[in-house]
């Protein structure tokens, strides 16, 4: 498969109802904020998470749409399947690295994409820097996080039952956003994607998994989460014909009921596209 030929930059809106989309871990798992505006944050780490469990989901964990960073994954063992392949015993260091990590990216989804840090002193597959990067994900407005009190009508063990008195309900915690909008802002850099071989075949799956990723993540904290809006801008050529903060600053989201009263749903916004201001170079694809 041959690499992409254009650069793009997207904007994903998606939004969360009581649920937490990001926990952090150093504040007891409440929902991430910037504590100076108090607007929630997302990860782009947590993000790529998403898209690479729905890429295993939808093609199994089979060559060449292997996920490298999954759950319980041993990476050495998986660069030594790398070194195996290619046979690399008996060539030079450099050539060995070379071709395992060029294995590496002909057979991983996410590596090709995110790119990996695989110079590990085992099996050593080197780095790779991928094509397809994001950033936080930040809410339209401030978000007001909740630590909401829940009972458990059973307990683990026969000695907390006893400490229990009878009465077998526990107390715990759940941390949830009422509701927030939020807004990720990603780049795909076709040089980067010729490095890897990111290709027109991921680039359709990596837009699959965008729109869909939220539909096979629900749980007890992110019980509804849904993308809302993914909008791509597509450049003519491989470097490019605009910078992409201005392409950004194309599309406006702002409040479409009274701006006084929290927000609770996606209809409380309006989303504009200057499809007027964009370059002739620059072509938008909206993908929902």
């Amino acid at each position: 498969m041959s690499a992409i030929e254009n650069r793009y930059e997207f904007v994903l809106l998606f939004d969360v109802e009581n649920g937490n989309p990001n926990g952090d871990p150093d504040a007891g798992n409440m929902p991430r904020i910037d504590p100076e505006t108090n607007h929630g944050l997302i990860t782009d780490v947590c993000l790529k998470r998403k898209v690479r469990n729905f890429v295993e989901l939808a093609k199994e964990n089979q060559s060449p749409f292997e996920i490298y960073v999954r759950e319980k994954a041993v990476l050495t063992t998986t660069q030594a399947r790398a070194h195996k392949a290619v046979e690399a015993e008996g060539q030079g260091k450099g050539d060995a690295i070379a071709l395992a990590r060029k294995w590496m990216c002909a057979n991983f989804f996410d590596v090709r994409a995110f790119g990996a840090v695989m110079s590990l002193k085992e099996n050593n597959c080197g780095q790779v820097r991928g094509p397809v990067q994001l950033a936080f994900a930040r809410s339209i407005e401030p978000v007001t996080p909740l630590d909401v009190t829940i009972t458990r009508m059973a307990v683990a063990t026969e000695k907390e039952a006893e400490a229990q008195s009878g009465d077998n309900r526990t107390m715990g915690r759940k941390h949830i956003v009422p509701y927030g909008l939020y807004r990720a802002e990603g780049f795909i850099s076709a040089p980067l994607a010729a490095q890897t071989g990111f290709s027109d075949a991921d680039l359709a799956l990596f837009w699959q998994a965008l729109t869909q990723m939220f539909d096979h993540d629900h749980s007890a904290a992110r019980g509804k989460m849904s993308a809302r809006r993914l909008i791509v801008f597509k450049h003519a050529d491989k470097l490019g014909n605009a910078p992409a903060h201005k392409l950004f600053d194309l599309v406006k989201v702002t409040r479409a009921t009274d701006p006084s009263t929290p927000a609770r749903s996606y209809a409380d916004y309006a989303v504009a596209v200057d499809a007027a201001a964009l370059p002739a170079s620059v072509s938008l694809e909206e993908k929902i």
